[in-house]
């Protein structure tokens, strides 16, 4: 555990970066600081490896100061990932990974072969090992710069804004890997954002930062979402917060309708049972929706059918999202693999909606969805 107490910073010309900063960091989780800029979220970030000192306070790694702890020993027991990898260009992509281990008097057979492993479980091909930093994507190289982290396997993982300079493309599948590795490695986490979306999806604590360096909430994302401290962290989290809590409900529950899903040869129902059919391939794949009259004139002209969402694995924000997408007001549910198991109407939606927040249908303590923390 990382326990701030009273941490301030305050530089020469009288700037204070953080102000009385407490807050206990728990053990095996992801923490992430967030706030606008000048909050002091990467200055508090820095002092955890002293790459910045505190002018007041202390920081407690297991209960022992970590000013009385020789710096480069400190340093080299956390890992430690920044904006654009800020990997070495002249080294290759092994040689990077394996910068610690190496450091730490590992041989150099035993630091290859760790990087070879590392390669892999940040889901990087092995053939790039000896290519240099200049020649991967922007993704690549920040799964590089996860990979060096790792190396050495540290209890603690520092992060500073790691995606922030990637397309969101890559950016959400840089953060499922995050969450992917995490569960299986369980570090302590400490990471920088600005983005309130990826602090709501990685983290399990959130530090919101007023401008200054001082606290304004430390808490779970599901209670900071329902129940803002202030108008400071209310305004931070924005408008569409009630949309991102919905996020912490599953959609497990939602009765879905198999009546209106049609195969692509198969005869109409008589009387239709939907406004609109989903029509599906031999897979039970989704293909479109098609409207039942002009579908019997002789028209097969299907609608595009919007973007599905998981029956069973996904959030009620999923399934709005879908309903309020698809042209027919209607969202479609499907399995694991794709295959339509059945849609729902945006009304269903809503009534979950309402019923979750009742405590009725799925609340956030009930029922925690896949990729969801």
């Amino acid at each position: 555990m990382i326990r701030f107490e009273s941490v301030t910073k305050r530089y020469p010309d009288g700037t204070v970066a953080v102000d009385g900063l407490s807050l206990e960091i728990p053990d095996r989780s992801i923490t992430v600081l967030v706030g606008p800029s000048g909050c002091g979220k990467t200055t508090s970030l820095r002092m955890v490896n002293r790459m910045i000192e505190p002018t007041g306070g202390r920081i407690l790694l297991d209960g022992q100061d970590l000013q009385q702890q020789p710096v480069h020993t400190l340093r080299r027991s956390m890992g430690y990932v920044i904006q654009h990898a800020g990997l070495f260009p002249h080294r290759t992509v092994a040689d990077n990974i394996a910068t610690v281990p190496r450091l730490l008097g590992w041989d150099r057979g035993r630091a290859r072969s760790r990087a070879m492993e590392l390669m892999e479980r940040v889901g990087l091909d092995t053939a790039l090992a000896k290519r240099y930093p200049y020649q991967l994507s922007g993704g690549q190289q920040q799964r590089v710069g996860v990979a060096r982290a790792l190396a050495a396997d540290p209890p603690v993982l520092l992060m500073d804004e790691p995606f922030s300079a990637v397309d969101p493309i890559v950016r959400k599948g840089l953060q499922e890997e995050l969450l992917r590795i995490q569960q299986e490695l369980g570090k302590t986490i400490v990471f920088v954002t600005h983005d309130i979306d990826e602090a709501i999806r990685l983290g399990d604590m959130i530090a919101v930062l007023r401008t200054g360096g001082r606290l304004a909430q430390f808490a779970p994302p599901d209670q900071l979402l329902s129940a803002p401290a202030d108008a400071f962290v209310e305004d931070f989290l924005g408008a569409d917060r009630g949309i991102r809590r919905l996020s912490f409900f599953t959609s497990a529950g939602l009765e879905l309708s198999a009546a209106p899903v049609v195969g692509a040869d198969d005869a109409l129902p008589d009387p239709p049972a939907a406004p609109y059919l989903l029509v599906v391939d031999g897979d039970r794949r989704p293909l479109g929706w098609a409207d039942p009259k002009r579908r019997a004139a002789g028209d097969r002209t299907l609608i595009p059918y919007g973007r599905p969402f998981q029956a069973e694995h996904g959030t009620l924000r999923e399934a709005l999202d879908s309903a309020v997408l698809s042209p027919t007001g209607w969202a479609i549910a499907v399995d694991g693999d794709g295959r339509a198991v059945g849609v729902v109407s945006q009304e269903a939606v809503a009534a979950a909606i309402r019923a979750a927040h009742a405590g009725q249908g799925g609340a956030p303590e009930d029922a925690e969805p896949a990729g969801v923390r």
